[in-house]
């Protein structure tokens, strides 16, 4: 079977335990379509020999009868996470060459259920970035075409996007500090999820901005994104930050089961210039899950239009204090002085040759948020406007609310260069439904649910109560069913 890269994980797993196909098979099917998908620059770290020994070994355990639901399974990592003697570089010049001596909790946790790493995936320097555009190793690019462009797969996590779409892999690791989890899911028809803060381990995984930043799982149905996170999540004594909640079998919440639930809809969400197609769209989404009967409330969440600000306040403000370690004297590949350069001179030639605009733009946002004459005036009101943007929510769930489903994204995929010499303020406005959920910490999913007028995906939101990913991931699999959504991109590269 040379389409095995297509299975899902649930389809994957099932076959390989009922002895109808082996990890290595699977995991060479997938070695074979990454050799053919070099155009769409989603691998940027192979590692095939490591990937087919792993696959040698979860196979000895299947066969053991010690397979867990990820043993066996191939993946690919986003370059954000530190894996054990493979580079890792966060796409960024000023890790070139950087291969860690440890493994972060998340990888880790995958390869201890068997999971098998088939390399690093493209993405955003440092996730700094909607479109995959900032990174050091060139642009990623969305599997699915209906023109003679090259579309963007979103970003940061544009590679793992790219990589899940075209069955480069069976499922990929994200990062989601904005919505760099759901808006490339949204671009390219997967099921992108980023659990509550605190439910999977930031230890290993590079900082953009701490309090903000969390890991998830980015595969081809819902289902698959249960059995996943079940592997990712735990608690961490090296994340200062992780919950000490035990994680529940997601992939047993998923009943299809959503009567007498309630979905708010809120009305703060239906945006000035709204694409036709985005709003039709969302109420075809609210009819789905009303038909499958639950009650579909309309609700508020007023400071919703201070969040974008809010968001471009913190979140530079807190990768301005992660990225001054990346200096070429503690971390960092050190640029080359000339005879008579001091420290001064080496820390400005070090940091101009190592960063890129974006990242550049956002560590002077961030310095200038945190200085002494601006720190109240700009930091500390958006910790304010957060602190209140987290209450809009707690009141909408206290009032009985189990979920609330928004659009994912306020267009389809867009050419890649169609953005880049614009205002960045326009790239910015691409996370309006997205960030909300990050501000408050909350668990959010996308899901993949119709085609626009050109035949590229639409993708519908769903936001959950902290820590309710299995009340959450059963919504997203009522929506899912009901959509009926197939479609997958033909392929060209």
């Amino acid at each position: 079977m040379s389409d095995l890269n297509r299975l899902t994980i649930a389809e994957a797993r099932d076959g390989m335990r009922a002895g109808k196909l082996s990890s290595v098979e699977l995991t060479e099917a997938c070695l074979n379509a990454i050799d053919g998908a070099g155009t769409l620059n989603a691998f940027v770290h192979q590692t095939p020999e490591l990937a087919v020994e792993m696959a040698r070994v979860a196979d000895h355990r299947i066969k053991a009868g010690d397979g867990a639901p990820m043993t066996g399974i191939p993946l690919g990592i986003k370059d954000l996470f530190c894996t054990n003697g493979v580079a890792t570089q966060a796409a960024s010049n000023i890790l070139d060459g950087f291969r860690p001596e440890y493994e972060s909790t998340v990888t880790q946790n995958l390869w201890d259920a068997g999971a098998v790493m088939l390399g690093k995936l493209n993405m955003d320097e440092f996730a700094m970035g909607s479109s995959n555009e900032t990174s050091a190793y060139g642009n990623a690019v969305n599997p699915w075409k209906v023109d003679d462009r090259q579309l963007t797969p979103g970003g940061s996590s544009g590679g793992s996007a790219a990589a899940v779409a075209a069955d480069l892999c069976l499922a990929a690791t994200g990062t989601d500090t904005g919505g760099s989890i759901r808006q490339p899911a949204a671009f390219t028809g997967t099921v992108g999820l980023k659990p509550t803060y605190g439910r999977v381990s930031r230890w290993g995984t590079i900082a953009f901005a701490s309090s903000l930043d969390q890991a998830g799982p980015m595969t081809k149905t819902v289902r698959d994104a249960a059995i996943m996170l079940g592997a990712m999540a735990s608690v961490d004594p090296k994340d200062s930050t992780s919950a000490d909640i035990p994680v529940p079998d997601f992939e047993a919440a998923l009943t299809g089961d959503i009567r007498g639930k309630k979905i708010g809809i809120p009305r703060e969400y239906r945006m000035d210039g709204m694409p036709a197609e985005i709003d039709a769209l969302w109420q075809k989404g609210a009819e789905m899950l009303r038909d499958a009967g639950a009650e579909i409330v309309d609700i508020s969440l007023p400071h919703t239009k201070y969040a974008l600000p809010a968001y471009y306040v913190v979140a530079p403000a807190e990768a301005s204090s992660n990225l001054a370690r990346y200096d070429g004297v503690r971390y960092g590949r050190r640029a080359k002085l000339a005879q008579g350069d001091g420290v001064v001179e080496m820390y400005e030639k070090t940091r101009a040759e190592g960063f890129g605009p974006e990242v550049k733009r956002r560590l002077m946002i961030g310095t200038y948020v945190l200085s002494a004459g601006f720190y109240d005036a700009y930091y500390n009101r958006a910790r304010k406007v957060r602190a209140l943007i987290k209450r809009d929510f707690e009141q909408a769930y206290a009032a009985g609310v189990d979920a609330i489903l928004t659009p994912a994204t306020p267009s389809a995929a867009f050419g890649l260069g169609e953005m880049s010499g614009k205002d960045p303020v326009e790239m910015y406005l691409l996370d309006v439904f997205t960030v909300t959920v990050n501000l408050a910490g909350l668990p959010g999913i996308s899901v993949p649910v119709g085609l626009d007028g050109q035949g590229l995906p639409l993708g519908l939101q769903l936001i959950g109560r902290p820590f309710e990913e299995g009340d959450l991931l059963n919504h997203a699999y009522v929506l899912e069913r009901a959509a009926g959504f197939a479609a997958k991109p033909e392929q060209w590269w």
